[in-house]
């Protein structure tokens, strides 16, 4: 790449938003997440909290275990898009190429040899301006500029370059490498690789006999290679929104439900960006945290928050097996610029005249302003 590249996140986001708003929590084991008495799950949780051995994704019931002095407070995702928003105004007073990966990470695309110095300029604005603690990583990649980010945590800043890799990389455990989760990490250890210097230096044909295709990537990992380019705002492939309910979910309607309100928001931002959409995905994930994606590719391309709905409510009805749920997703991608149709028909043209009233009373009030009847319903108890 003819760039540096940076992995901006955000450190501890929603906990460090509630110890922002709250003062008074500063200092203190917070923990953000959902009802410990309903099988919650923490969402975030401070450093203070961490020390105890709290961590993201833990039932909240085993994290009280730990800390039994935390304060725990709910997720207020609308406050955490505030200040993501905010975060990300920031961000682009230094640089147009930026990827957001999450609500609190970013990649950025910089001058070459500009990448220290702007993360440092980029993190003294955050903490200046929002004081919000922000972690860096810098480097030719975007694998590596994830590492050092992981290894400059908590707020602060790290370089790994190319020629770092044997002295700092290959002495890490090898699950630190993108797409080795806990069961690959168990198969690799089977083949005695622990390390990121194990996995560099295992034999090519082996590593393809025991991963398959996947093998020659995380050699290429191991190594340091990632071709990878950033995927800018501007040059938008997906969209997606995802919601992990604070407690796992066993009624269906509660997800249909769900489904709807991420439909409607996935088509508005389509519209927005006046684009249409082929494939439509939905996203589910189960309570012990198998996760499925399926999708549906259409003849002609759309940006209707009703039919992206019925997709996804096919979808789930077809692979929703057994409950309960923990998360779901609608992502589309397959986009396309909308192209205006000179025919329409009365039905289609007063449901685009309804879409556009729709877009503006948002865009002027917010999203809540009008909301299907089905998401007034309340879940069965």
């Amino acid at each position: 790449m003819k760039q540096d590249i940076l992995l901006c996140d955000l450190d501890a986001f929603f906990a460090s938003v509630e110890q922002l708003d709250h003062p008074e929590l500063q200092g203190k084991p917070v923990i953000v997440g959902g009802n410990p008495k309903a099988r919650g799950v923490v969402s975030t949780c401070s450093y203070e909290a961490r020390e105890y051995g709290v961590r993201s994704a833990m039932p909240m019931k085993k994290a009280l275990e730990l800390c039994p002095e935390a304060i725990l407070l709910p997720v207020n995702m609308r406050r955490y898009k505030e200040v993501s928003k905010q975060v990300m105004t920031i961000f682009e007073r230094f640089t147009p190429d930026i990827e957001p990966v999450s609500i609190d990470e970013a990649y950025l695309g910089v001058k070459k040899g500009t990448g220290v110095e702007t993360a440092q300029q980029i993190r003294a604005a955050v903490k200046k301006e929002l004081k919000l603690p922000i972690s860096v990583g810098i480097s030719v990649n975007k694998l590596l500029a994830k590492i050092a980010s992981n290894l400059a945590k908590p707020d602060n800043i790290k370089a790994i370059w190319p020629e770092d890799v044997p002295d700092i990389i290959w002495p890490l455990p090898v699950k630190i490498i993108p797409g080795i989760g806990s069961s690959t990490e168990k198969k690799c250890y089977l083949y005695g690789i622990k390390t990121v210097g194990d996995l560099a230096k295992f034999p090519d044909k082996a590593l393809i006999s025991a991963f398959g295709k996947n093998g020659v990537i995380f050699k290429n990992y191991a190594n340091g290679y990632d071709n990878r380019e950033l995927e800018l705002i501007h040059k938008t492939k997906s969209i997606s929104e995802e919601t992990t309910f604070p407690q796992d979910v066993f009624d269906r309607e509660q997800v249909l439900t769900t489904l709807l309100a991420l439909s409607e928001e996935v088509g508005y931002r389509l519209r927005s960006k006046r684009l249409r959409a082929k494939t439509i995905s939905l996203k589910l994930r189960f309570a012990d945290f198998t996760t499925i994606s399926r999708d549906i590719t259409l003849q002609e391309p759309t940006d209707k928050d009703l039919q992206i709905y019925h997709l996804v409510e096919r979808l789930f009805l077809r692979h929703c097996n057994k409950p309960p749920w923990r998360l779901v997703g609608v992502r589309v991608s397959g986009l396309e610029k909308n192209q205006q149709l000179s025919l329409l028909s009365s039905a289609a043209e007063n449901e685009n005249k309804i879409m556009v009233v729709k877009d503006r009373l948002r865009d002027k009030y917010g999203k809540e302003v009008l909301v299907s009847a089905k998401r007034l319903l309340k879940p069965k108890e």
